[in-house]
């Protein structure tokens, strides 16, 4: 069985890529962060410090948003692919090493809807069934666990076609990770139940933890309760700022919505390690990091 790596009261870093966006830099294109990877490690790096540095104690990698065909597409081939997604373990290892060095790093595995680039990733609607999905994912899966992580963080999965495809994947492997969901609503955007989704990956030992990601604050006390009545795992939330993304206008709109008396229920209500996704930078983080400090 894998170890159980996240102690309570764990601090995760915030959104990478809103990070990076608030410094200036352009992910405008298919491979979002990534495509600093590939550009300005450099940058990357330092985001990650930045995470450190407020008080994060586990980074997560850029590696979201790579996929191998996605990357073919813009020309680069699948050896420099895997030398791009070792390179995403390594910068924040590096800067764990040199702030944290009790920390550990999350290798990102995003879901097939991120490497689509069209949204599918908050509705499910993909034109690839359980199979296929494991087919897509395999690949890059054994590269993030040959690049030397501490875990997987996989993240921003709408439905259990591609959660049982990643848990099969995982299953006897001996490696440790987390299968984070997104959610509206209370369910996963297919409408499925989210219950039945964390008694999936309660069933395999390489899941060291369930959780909920890339979804507004609102829907976190629901799915702490959901977590709890499927499995006694560690459970990781890092919601959104609060704030929806109109993609009419290409800004962010709305209230960020994680005060402190959130942070603290959400500690009560049984959460494990919490962080923030996007529009949750370092800011932010701090000031979770805060809150968790003062229990």
């Amino acid at each position: 069985m894998a170890p159980a790596l996240l102690p309570p009261h764990t601090v995760l870093d915030g959104g990478l890529g809103s990070h990076l966006e608030a410094l200036g830099h352009d992910l405008s294109g298919r491979l979002w962060s990534a495509h600093i990877l590939q550009s300005e490690p450099d940058a990357v790096a330092s985001a990650h410090r930045d995470y450190f540095a407020a008080g994060a104690q586990v980074a997560i990698t850029s590696s979201y948003q790579l996929s191998f065909d996605g990357l073919a597409a813009i020309g680069i081939g699948h050896d420099e692919g895997v030398a791009l997604l070792r390179r995403s373990v390594a910068l924040a290892a590096e800067a764990r090493d040199a702030l944290r060095p009790d920390g550990l790093v999350a290798a990102s595995v995003g879901p097939y809807g991120a490497a689509r680039a069209d949204g599918s990733e908050y509705r499910g609607d993909y034109d690839l069934d359980r199979a296929g999905l494991r087919r897509w994912h395999e690949a890059r899966l054994h590269a993030l666990l040959e690049a030397g992580a501490d875990l997987l963080a996989i993240e921003t999965i709408p439905s259990r076609d591609e959660s049982r495809a990643l848990l099969d994947l995982l299953r006897g492997t001996g490696a440790a990770a987390w299968l984070s969901f997104t959610i509206a609503d209370g369910r996963l955007p297919t409408g499925e139940s989210l219950d039945e989704a964390f008694a999936d990956a309660d069933a395999v030992d390489e899941i060291v933890a369930v959780g909920i990601n890339c979804s507004h604050p609102d829907e976190i006390d629901g799915a702490l309760a959901a977590a709890r009545r499927a499995t006694g795992k560690p459970v990781v939330v890092y919601p959104n700022s609060g704030e929806t993304w109109n993609a009419t206008t290409r800004r962010w709109e709305g209230t960020a919505a994680l005060p402190a008396a959130r942070i603290e229920r959400w500690l009560a209500s049984g959460a494990t390690a919490i962080g923030g996704c996007c529009r949750v930078g370092p800011a932010e983080i701090q000031q979770i990091a805060a809150v968790v400090a003062g229990r």
